[in-house]
């Protein structure tokens, strides 16, 4: 017996007729809120980014509600990949950005490059970057923008 279910052709046009419209971003974001930033859970990201585990200090460098200060500590996290986390998050302030630039990673700047909220000077500085990957990746997003 095969475990394949076909439908009839009414049953394909009966969920046709049922099926849900697609909802716009907005709509969706209308219909299931996000649930407030409270001290609460700016504390467990505080906590979060305190842990001995690096990859637990990664989700709190991923996090876009967490605080500023932290983000900031974290770019000098002794982990590559919580640096990375910090250098991907489109939360993580300008100037903390133009800091990662000069981390002594190559996937760090290749992060902080495919960024689309790095200011322009840093992606100037990143232009000329040692790695050819980097500067690789500063081309690309250059294509994707001017396209």
């Amino acid at each position: 017996m095969s475990c394949i279910r076909f439908n009839t052709p009414a049953q394909l046009a009966a969920m046709r007729e049922l099926a849900p419209s697609m909802l716009t971003a907005e709509e969706v974001a209308r219909l299931h809120p996000a649930p407030p930033v409270t001290e609460s859970k700016l504390r467990r990201l505080r906590l979060l980014a305190a842990d001995a585990n690096p990859r637990i200090r990664e989700s709190a460098a991923n996090n876009p509600h967490t605080p500023d200060d932290v983000i900031a500590t974290l770019a000098h996290d002794p982990d590559e990949g919580v640096r990375n986390a910090v250098a991907r998050n489109e939360k993580t302030s300008c100037d903390v950005l133009r800091e990662l630039a000069d981390d002594p990673s190559d996937t760090v700047r290749g992060w902080l490059a495919v960024n689309y909220y790095v200011p322009r000077d840093v992606m100037d500085r990143l232009a000329d970057d040692p790695s050819d990957t980097v500067r690789a990746l500063v081309r690309w997003k250059g294509s994707l923008v001017d396209a």
